[in-house]
């Protein structure tokens, strides 16, 4: 076992709080697994007297083998566990809970529908967005369970006319169930600890010595729980990377390290400065970047390998010629003899990548995903796109005419449209009596015609300002109270989609094929065993590595992200570029687009803070 002098000095602290400062690659797991060595060999701590804690499972299986590894393959009684683990073996021992008890996420998702369902609740949804509002949703009660938010003082983005109703009944229906989901064991936990102290003396003689790994990660609730659970002799030992604090939407906030010297005075600290992940050229250009930030703790970093390559900053005319960059120096990579499982591209949103995700698909490249990566042509913008084009191209099926009838408002019903196939004449006599409506599907007969021989692009843009589309969205979002850039996203992924097309034939034989192979990764999805090029948010790369990684979408609007406006969240979107950057082991590649959704796109201001000021090369 070969230490360096910050991580010996780590691993050999032996009693009060301890803050330890771990850079990116500064080998945080051997120090925390050779802290537990110490402790038990040479200060006689008996191993049940210690708790290990982490964020996921797969971390904290990993951690106990790093342990297990140093200690000759001897399995010891340590505590290793996530939070929501942790915690819920105490509430099952103070209230016998089972599994029965745990609500599952698609439980969980399943009672929401119902709320949602409720007629006082559907002006705020429309069913094609089910998915994605639900995401939103569970994430905003997260975030004000996690970070101790009043209810009544929470402003919701998702339903800002529904949303403490919605919680209310959430709430009142998992308590007729006898259900508790994961958020409410963080909160059970401190309540019981707050109310019980007879059980919290209990589980504080317990564990003695806690160990907390990822600790920029953790929220109001969690540390509330760590602080009473580590009295009173306050051996909390903590481990992370203020610099890398990423999850505020989950109410992880690097306020709570940058506090940790004002909770425990004379705290220890120590700063794990050595990186032995990226090359020195990719390190310094990183933390070029993250030293804009000024809530953080200052920290001087070295590389222990070479230079390297130097940081590629490419400028690209648009997404698509984008997603050719990236392709080609995929294959260039592979050329060099580099496997595409040690390749990843990183991105802010998951709609980011759709672009790309399409051209490796056309390129037979094989890709994973990490999460879900949502499908354009499902939502139902796609949906109306698609139903426009088929009529165009000839189809006369009632369920295209359905989709789009009203869209834009032509006041035609469904009443009009009685067969599987419905055409323009049917229409004209169902509105016999009403010149008014003669002449609308006149033009929606016409509007139809014109598109009939042009192409996917060509037929999109007569959708879109001919048709009267892009109003349709304006309005579709001023009704709903919901932001229509994001409408507006995904309709110009959708075009960028289509230019490569000649025919609509073949852009529906695209989109298609682009449908199963998403379904087919969302089923392949796993960790363990992943095939070719990973694609990922820059959230789900951390605390991951790869010899090469592409950063794309470099643009202000993106990274940092359109909502991104107060200071400390912009400083949250450096910080997940310095995650992002900092993942490369040999080579990062950084593109940036001059022009998205038709309009001029400027570079991140974290690629110009990244360049070396005075120069106009594009390599840092």
């Amino acid at each position: 076992m070969q230490l360096n002098k910050a991580q010996q000095e780590a691993a050999c602290h032996k009693e009060g709080p301890c803050m330890v400062l771990a850079g990116p690659g500064s080998g945080k797991t051997l120090t925390i697994a050779a802290r537990i060595k110490y402790l038990i060999e040479r200060e006689k701590v008996r191993p049940e007297e210690i708790l290990v804690i982490t964020f996921t499972r797969y971390a904290a299986r990993q951690m106990k083998q790093r342990f297990e590894g140093l200690m000759g393959g001897r399995g010891m009684p340590v505590t290793f566990g996530t939070f929501h683990g942790i915690y819920y073996g105490i509430l099952k021992w103070a209230y016998g809970l089972t599994s029965a008890n745990i609500m599952a996420e698609e439980e969980k998702r399943e009672l929401l529908r119902q709320i949602l369902s409720l007629p006082q609740m559907s002006p705020d949804m429309e069913i094609e967005d089910e998915k994605d509002y639900l995401e939103r949703l569970l994430s905003e009660m997260g975030k004000v369970k996690n970070s101790g938010i009043r209810l009544s003082e929470y402003e919701s983005q998702v339903s800002p006319r529904h949303f403490q109703d919605i919680c209310t009944l959430y709430e009142k229906k998992k308590k007729q169930m006898k259900k508790i989901d994961f958020d409410d064991m963080l909160l059970l936990c401190w309540k019981l600890f707050k109310t019980r102290s007879d059980i919290l003396e209990r589980w504080q003689g317990k564990f003695r010595y806690i160990l907390v790994d990822e600790f920029q990660d953790v929220n109001r609730v969690q540390y509330e729980v760590l602080r009473m659970l580590a009295l009173p002799e306050n051996n909390l030992f903590v481990v992370g990377d203020d610099d890398q604090s990423i999850y505020q939407f989950r109410g992880a906030r690097p306020g709570i390290m940058l506090g940790f010297p004002k909770d425990y005075p004379g705290a220890r600290q120590i700063l794990l400065d050595v990186n032995y992940r990226c090359t020195s050229y990719i390190l310094k250009g990183a933390v070029r970047v993250i030293e804009h930030n000024k809530k953080r703790y200052p920290k001087k970093l070295r590389a222990v390998k070479d230079k390297g390559a130097l940081v590629h900053v490419q400028e690209v005319k648009d997404p698509t010629e984008e997603a050719k960059y990236i392709i080609s120096s995929i294959q260039k990579r592979m050329e060099e003899g580099k496997d595409l499982k040690d390749m990843a591209v990183l991105f802010r949103t998951n709609l980011d990548a759709g672009i790309l995700a399409g051209q490796l698909m056309e390129h037979r490249l094989p890709f994973s995903m990490r999460e879900y990566v949502r499908n354009v042509f499902e939502h139902f913008i796609g949906r109306n796109i698609r139903s426009y084009m088929e009529l165009a191209s000839g189809r006369r099926d009632r369920k295209y005419f359905l989709d789009i009838a009203n869209c834009p408002r032509r006041y035609i019903s469904r009443e009009s449209m009685e067969h599987p196939a419905v055409s323009f004449e049917e229409l004209r006599k169902f509105y016999c009596d009403k010149d008014w409506m003669q002449d609308r599907i006149d033009q929606f007969e016409w509007d139809i015609k014109m598109m009939e021989n042009k192409t996917p692009f060509a037929a999109l843009q007569y959708i879109r300002k001919r048709i009267g589309y892009d109003e349709y969205l304006r309005e579709w979002a001023k009704t709903r109270r919901v932001g229509e850039e994001d409408l507006f996203e995904i309709l110009e992924q959708i075009q960028e989609s289509t230019k490569d097309f000649q025919t609509m034939e073949e852009w529906f034989r695209y989109t298609d094929e682009y449908g199963r192979n998403l379904r087919e990764q969302q089923r392949r999805k796993s960790d363990e065993n992943r095939e070719g090029i990973s694609l990922m948010t820059m959230h789900s790369a951390k605390g991951l590595e790869f010899d090469t990684v592409f950063i794309l979408g470099a643009n202000e609007g993106v990274t940092p992200y359109k909502k991104a406006k107060l200071e400390e969240e912009i400083e949250e979107e450096r910080r997940m570029f310095y995650v992002a950057m900092t993942r490369a082991k040999e080579k990062l590649v950084i593109t940036y687009v001059k022009t998205k959704n038709g309009k001029d796109a400027d570079p991140s201001r974290f690629v110009e803070e990244l360049l070396l000021r005075g120069k106009k090369k594009k390599d840092a």
